[in-house]
């Protein structure tokens, strides 16, 4: 059956629902795309509650693009999390948003291809089409007037446990993030730097919990990687993420044959496109929106990574209740989780997904379930 076909019978049968809001979203839904459609974006400054470090640089604010597609009386949200390493930015992601206007006129029902235009307008930009393609998605499931996790097929039954993640400080300043986060069962350590053991000792210190760890290509020798990989099995570490450069492949595989952890990829995976180059030197990808362009992209990703035998992780940015929600409606495709951005934050706008005890938990809202004002 054809996409059009199917949404088309959704909203019929929507329509049978005893609710007045679902039967006017179904009739909106198979009325047809008529109508221009509306895009607003606009720069919003994140503000971070501890300077966030990795091993590459350091942040107390990001600045993302936040998203509002409006047509026929329906709108959806997004948001672009711009990655630095990636050559992307604000005002970059705003230039990609306002080229990719046109091909939003067209019908949103069919997100699929527009995605693919969108992904062909240019190269990169991946957060900024991340951005128009959970607003898409989100107009879709408002239009529904279903959830976006049930309208993709996903259940809320999964026990949806993410990570918090702490990133590079002086011990002291990590352990006391620990002590913030005690309602978390797992941990995520940003390392990469010469003081990788006493960031590891200190956090044993002050917490049991399992660890998993990400170097963020901080690592520039297999010898010094899998000296450093042994030592961290040793202190309970259960995953190893992107221990050396992105293009290190063939050192990567060699460490990948004699670690007694997981390695995972991270900066090596952008789309799916690159897991048949990569999967031969990791046991895992994490995937991110912001990376890879989207859920769409997230979906396929997680389809051929099973297809290669890799074990999957969900990652995040520095994002808002909007990237966050957006990442959690195909969480429980995921076998690891690690969507915490927005509880890093001071001045989230929005409320969407909830973090309790350091588990998701999904809404009955349609689209991302999302609310605030933008």
């Amino acid at each position: 059956m054809r996409r059009k076909e199917f949404l088309e019978l959704a909203g019929l049968a929507l329509a049978g629902s005893l609710t007045p809001a679902r039967r006017a979203a179904a009739a909106l839904a198979s009325a047809g795309a008529a109508g221009g459609c509306r895009v607003d974006a606009k720069i919003y400054e994140v503000r971070l509650k501890h300077a966030w470090t990795l091993s590459r640089g350091s942040w107390t604010t990001r600045r993302n693009v936040l998203v509002r597609i409006e047509k026929n009386g329906v709108f959806g949200l997004g948001e672009s999390a711009p990655i630095v390493r990636y050559n992307e930015s604000a005002e970059s992601g705003l230039a990609f948003i306002e080229k990719a206007k046109p091909v939003l006129q067209k019908d949103l029902r069919a997100f699929h291809d527009l995605w693919n235009e969108i992904d062909a307008l240019a190269p990169g930009e991946h957060a900024a089409k991340a951005a128009l393609d959970m607003a898409v998605l989100d107009w879709v499931g408002k239009s529904l007037g279903v959830p976006l996790h049930r309208f993709l097929g996903l259940g809320g039954d999964k026990d949806l446990v993410t990570t918090f993640s702490i990133g590079i400080d002086e011990v002291k300043i990590m352990q006391d993030k620990i002590k913030e986060a005690a309602d978390f069962a797992v941990y995520k350590i940003k390392v990469g730097t010469d003081d990788d053991r006493k960031i590891l000792e200190g956090i044993r210190a002050v917490t049991d919990n399992p660890l998993r760890v990400d170097a963020n290509e901080g690592w520039k020798t297999k010898e010094k990687a899998l000296d450093m990989i042994r030592w961290m099995a040793g202190m309970g570490v259960e995953i190893m993420e992107q221990p050396m450069p992105a293009d290190r492949l063939e050192d990567i595989a060699w460490l990948k044959e004699r670690s007694p952890i997981p390695i995972f990829a991270d900066e090596s995976l952008m789309m799916a496109a690159d897991l048949p180059r990569i999967a031969g030197a990791f046991h895992g990808v994490n995937v991110k929106l912001m990376k890879c362009g989207g859920i769409q992209e997230a979906i396929r990703i997680a389809a051929m990574a099973r297809a290669l035998g890799l074990t999957l992780m969900l990652g995040c940015m520095i994002e808002t209740s909007i990237g966050i929600s957006a990442g959690a409606a195909v969480a429980p495709l995921f076998d690891y989780l690690d969507l915490d951005g927005n509880v890093l934050i001071t001045n989230d706008p929005f409320r969407g997904v909830r973090t309790e005890k350091g588990r998701l938990i999904l809404n009955d809202r349609p689209g991302l379930g999302i609310e605030g004002e933008f």
